[in-house]
């Protein structure tokens, strides 16, 4: 992006104002050129981090959409993904490559969606972040949320009314849940739905909701003022007394656009409630099955980053030799394989315990907290391989060590999963204190 000065030392120095302009116009150098010894990631490695050979355990069709995943992301988002990350802009003109994937819905049959086994849902969903954590977040939001909450809790007429333009990705969703004031306590939300004549007036704020500046579809939660229970709505964009504000200065996904939602007396009609939502628990299903994706971004990520440092690492010579040739350098690019091994392994044991029925919340929770925290482990010991050019953008290892932060926060922090699986284990529930719980019960 072209910076230009407005002003010199005093209002109205012309020449001093001319020659700032010129400076700061030069153009941007070349990455590499300045570092000829390493390929920046806009060229993205080839993919050598499948050690175990995971693609046997795949089948011929989820393979293949392994393979069509990658090449897309390789060719047309590794090249830009760069800038748009340092700009925090979406680059929309790759929506329509991203809809032609046939990606978005995910598991969900019929109503134009692919209908993929969990495991293709995925192993998509890994290849995209293995290029950019921020895409993943884009097509999970708008897929693994707001599309699933539409097919497990919206009515024929819904389904067949929105569903089929969201996964050609024609339109954009986005998911609203967290507030402001609850972010980890999300079943205390405060946005209210006031029954009114033909429908509901919704009044409230949420947070941090990705696409919601241009959405053109938003899932919203709110508490029924009337039951005291959570509700789900489908609020169009450019409603009246919608406002979605984007959040500025993040450190992380900075291509995903997250926002500020104010709602004041947005008026939603009856046809556009959810009926299947009739209570926190029926959010608490979307979010357990959207974990398991939300499990395969770190493990993309990683596998990125693995693939990045091992060519650096074979390009890149000091002491004149590579540095892939030194024994410290070997024992930390070892370690980065085998995190990706277990976490991989873990996310498939994952969606094999969904496709037979057989997965639990704490067991979505577990592979969520763990595999995340493996991630971060790897970004770190990737941002050391790759020396000073670890904290550029450029060679992916930096960005990704961002981008994983809020990874590791989003859908249950790493806390709170982890007590999602304690209390499954132990049988108690251990998210209030003591003295808070007590207190409500006099």
């Amino acid at each position: 992006m072209t910076v230009k000065a407005t002003s010199a030392i005093q209002e109205g120095d012309d020449n001093a104002g001319r020659a700032r302009t010129s400076y700061f116009d030069s153009p941007p150098l070349d990455v590499s050129v300045a570092f000829p010894q390493a390929t920046p990631a806009s060229s993205f490695p080839p993919c050598v981090s499948d050690y175990f050979q995971f693609d046997d355990l795949l089948s011929p069709d989820e393979q293949a959409l392994r393979w069509k995943v990658r090449s897309v992301m390789e060719k047309e988002v590794a090249p830009i993904m760069a800038e748009y990350w340092e700009k925090a802009k979406f680059p929309f003109h790759v929506i329509p490559s991203l809809g032609a994937l046939g990606i978005a819905g995910g598991t969900i049959r019929g109503y134009g969606c692919p209908g993929l086994s969990i495991t293709g849902s995925a192993i998509a969903t890994a290849e995209i972040a293995r290029v950019d954590a921020s895409c993943s977040t884009f097509i999970l939001v708008h897929s693994s949320l707001a599309m699933l909450t539409i097919a497990l809790c919206g009515s024929e007429a819904q389904k067949q009314k929105y569903l089929p333009s969201l996964a050609k990705l024609s339109t954009v969703a986005c998911w609203g849940l967290t507030e402001p004031d609850y972010g980890s306590d999300a079943s205390s939300v405060k946005t209210t739905a006031t029954k009114v004549g033909g429908g509901w007036i919704i009044e409230g704020q949420k947070r941090w909701i990705g696409n919601s500046t241009f959405a053109d579809l938003l899932v919203i939660f709110a508490r029924n003022t009337e039951t005291n229970q959570i509700n789900g709505f489908l609020i169009k964009k450019n409603a009246p007394g919608l406002t979605a504000t984007k959040i500025e200065n993040k450190i992380g996904l900075r291509i995903v656009q997250n926002g500020d939602i104010v709602m004041k007396k947005v008026f939603v009609p009856e046809e556009d409630r959810l009926p299947g939502v009739s209570s926190f628990q029926d959010t608490a299903k979307v979010l357990a099955v959207s974990r398991i994706i939300v499990s395969w971004q770190p493990i993309g990520i990683s596998m990125g980053i693995y693939d990045m440092c091992h060519r650096y690492l074979k390009e890149r010579k000091q002491f004149g030799a590579p540095l892939a040739a030194f024994q410290i350098n070997q024992q930390k690019l070892v370690q980065l394989l085998g995190n990706v091994q277990a976490m991989i392994l873990v996310g498939w044991r994952l969606c094999k315990l969904y496709e037979k029925g057989k997965m639990t919340p704490g067991h979505a929770s577990l592979g969520k907290s763990w595999i995340t925290a493996k991630a971060r482990e790897t970004a770190a010991i990737g941002r050391e391989l790759l020396g000073g050019n670890g904290i550029l953008s450029d060679f992916l290892v930096a960005k990704a060590f961002c981008d994983l932060e809020p990874i590791y926060t989003y859908e249950g922090t790493y806390d709170i999963n982890t007590l999602i699986t304690g209390r499954e284990v132990t049988g108690i529930a251990s998210f209030k204190p003591a003295s808070l719980s007590n207190r409500s019960r006099l």
